[in-house]
């Protein structure tokens, strides 16, 4: 048994109900039933076993946009016991290239918008097997081929849920990132924590339209739904303005947003003309909610749910469900059905209500481990718990509020950045004796990055062509926003960049 079998179950029990309904705009629509989505499924599963060879263990990637076939993929690698590698679509051909060597991937299955990425990707691997999606391109197989295999098996008896389903990659404070293995396991108990959270069931229909290769928009929501044999509406990526007319003319329960597309679909100018009346819950996290996008919210009567968690916890760890959505605003909840969190001093103590503190999680939803890097895996857990690193407390109910986190991650328009990962890049030039990349509050992106620059001596800083080394290595939300030239960076008297300093500094610029 693995969870494969969800497809198959739901196949079986309800053949013709919609699993998927997909929208590239109002008008154009395209729905697949759960007959049609588990034996597109096991047609992935045939053609990757026997065209590409691939196995338990084996690592599949995607690059693309939210596509059904990806949902069909991930189904794929469940039966065969391969490891899915969802890529983000945003981030640039060398990091890219350096997460696939990384995963030592087998297969590679890419859009056409990805084409110069994928090339990138093959020259750092170039033993994976390229699958075009939506073209056709010389030294590719097609997914058409791919999914007309003859041949029979298309599955591995000897894969469980204990089996590794996905690497999901998280920037490290290293400056590479890392590549959290979630299991089969994992994503059961997750999907158990999301319908305690929704109190999901089969007749709901879900609106998704963040990235998937996020574990928040592809398991807070998405998978659950798909476990549960629910109806999951999605389109390529998110657009304010086709998120309100999909509200408008599919009716769905259920719908997660991220502070800043929270804020897009106020500003939007249908806004005001949406009826919401269907929305159950909308469910927010990824970073701390503003409160005046809440209330926003709450003001068309649609109450917003939290959930608190990361990639290492699949993610949920935490939840608000729609009963104390308006009691407890601003706040992301109480531990998940099948979760702990508990919040403690720097000696692992844990403290009373109202006392903040680091965060720790346990349960069978956190991750395997870090791929590839032991020492990574270590020091995240302690004494089985996950060390989230997220600051908060809890009141006199048991219910957390988080006021702050690592202080080094940015995170803009609901993306992590972390400095080190820029810091990198920028060290590597010539005339850059050290660096520090900081966070300011942007009301468009809730965070921007800005560089804050010491010259080796003698040296001048070239703006234009920094910014142009920037954009050829990093996703664009990474480049920083502005660059500071310093005569010194702020230091302690162990010689440790003084962060905070240069975050008040930021707020003072123009």
């Amino acid at each position: 048994m693995n969870v494969s079998n969800w497809l198959e179950k739901h196949a079986d029990f309800q053949p013709e109900k919609i699993a998927l309904r997909i929208f590239k705009d109002p008008q154009s629509e395209e729905t697949w039933n759960y007959s049609f989505l588990c034996e597109r499924s096991r047609s992935w599963a045939k053609g990757l076993k026997h065209i590409s060879g691939v196995g338990r263990g084996d690592r599949v990637a995607f690059l693309g946009y939210n596509h059904p076939d990806m949902l069909a993929l991930m189904f794929a690698c469940a039966r065969l016991g391969a490891i899915l590698v969802p890529l983000n679509w945003r981030l640039a051909p060398p990091e890219h290239a350096f997460i696939s060597k990384n995963a030592e991937i087998h297969v590679l299955i890419v859009e056409k918008d990805f084409i110069v990425h994928a090339q990138a990707i093959k020259d750092s691997v170039p033993e994976c097997d390229l699958v075009s999606l939506d073209f056709f391109s010389n030294g590719w197989i097609s997914h058409t081929d791919l999914m007309e295999s003859e041949g029979l098996d298309d599955s591995n008896p000897n894969v469980g849920h204990e089996s590794p389903w996905m690497i999901v990659y998280t920037s490290g404070t290293t400056g590479h990132p890392k590549g959290a293995v979630l299991t089969q396991e994992a994503l059961f108990w997750n999907a158990l924590n999301s319908i305690h959270l929704h109190e999901l069931r089969h007749t709901d229909r879900i609106l998704s339209v963040l990235p998937f290769f996020h574990v928040g928009p592809l398991n807070i929501q998405t998978t659950p739904a798909l476990y549960v044999g629910a109806e999951v509406v999605m389109c390529p990526r998110f657009d304010p303005e086709l998120t309100l007319n999909l509200i408008d003319s599919t009716r769905p329960d259920l719908l997660l947003l991220v502070p800043v597309t929270m804020q897009a679909l106020l500003r939007n100018p249908m806004w005001e003309q949406t009826d919401f009346s269907c929305l159950r819950l909308v469910v927010t996290g990824s970073s701390v909610v503003p409160q005046n996008l809440i209330e926003g919210f709450h003001q068309r009567g649609v109450p917003v749910g939290q959930v608190y968690g990361s990639t290492e916890t699949t993610p949920i760890a935490a939840v608000l469900r729609k009963e104390d959505a308006y009691s407890k605003a601003g706040s992301t909840g109480k531990p998940a059905l099948h979760c702990d969190v508990k919040i403690v001093d720097d000696s692992g103590m844990e403290l009373p209500p109202h006392e903040s503190g680091e965060l720790w999680v346990k349960g069978p939803n956190l991750m395997f481990e870090y791929w590839g890097d032991p020492k990574a895996t270590s020091e995240a857990f302690r004494e089985g718990w996950f060390q989230s690193g997220d600051i908060g407390f809890r009141d006199e109910e048991g219910f957390i509020t988080i006021n702050d986190r690592k202080k080094d991650i940015i995170i803009s328009g609901g993306e992590n950045i972390y400095p080190a990962e820029v810091e990198s890049i920028l060290r590597k030039l010539d005339a850059v004796a050290d660096v520090a990349v900081v966070g300011r509050k942007d009301p468009d992106w809730g965070e921007v990055p800005f560089a804050y620059i010491e010259l080796k001596s003698g040296m001048t800083f070239d703006e234009m062509e920094t910014r142009k080394i920037c954009s050829e290595q990093l996703a664009r939300f990474k480049n920083p926003k502005s660059y500071i030239v310093l005569e010194q960076l702020p230091r302690n008297t162990m010689g440790k960049v003084l962060k905070y300093q240069l975050r008040e500094n930021a707020k003072t610029l123009n």
